[in-house]
């Protein structure tokens, strides 16, 4: 059974990725490798984190976040954080569907918290991925 498990779970492996901080591992040395959802996660992260005009010859690329982050935080803004957002997974990671995006101010610490919760055709269970955006004076 264990040994059924196991061969379900290397066939079910479908997506990989490096990490971006090249982690290496500690008994072999190689560079660790990302698979399913943890790539997902971290293109869903890269795609939110990239701004606009950021990536030569595609400027809409990303979520365009960190530029708004020294606007006033009302509900418009977070309106247009939230709708870049789904806006952009939805053109550049065709693998997601959003679910929902949830996102909150802190004022007194100057952050913005974006929770997006997305699901994946070839994974059961729903995904979500927390970014937390600080502005730095």
């Amino acid at each position: 059974m264990a040994n059924s498990r196991l061969q379900s779970e290397i066939e079910q492996e479908i997506f990989r990725d490096i990490p971006l901080n090249l982690t290496v591992h500690p008994v072999t040395g190689n560079l660790r490798v990302l698979a399913n959802a943890d790539s997902i996660k971290q293109s869903v992260k890269n795609i939110v984190l990239t701004n606009f005009y950021e990536r030569p010859y595609n400027p809409e690329f990303g979520g365009d976040v960190l530029s708004q982050l020294f606007e006033n935080m009302d509900p418009i803004t977070e309106y247009n954080i939230s709708k870049n957002i789904r806006v952009s997974l939805e053109n550049y990671e065709p693998r997601v569907i959003v679910d929902d995006i949830i996102t909150t101010v802190y004022e007194d610490q100057n952050a913005l918290s974006v929770k997006i919760k997305f699901s994946v055709q070839t994974i059961p269970e729903p995904l979500e991925v927390n970014v937390l955006l600080e502005r730095i004076r």
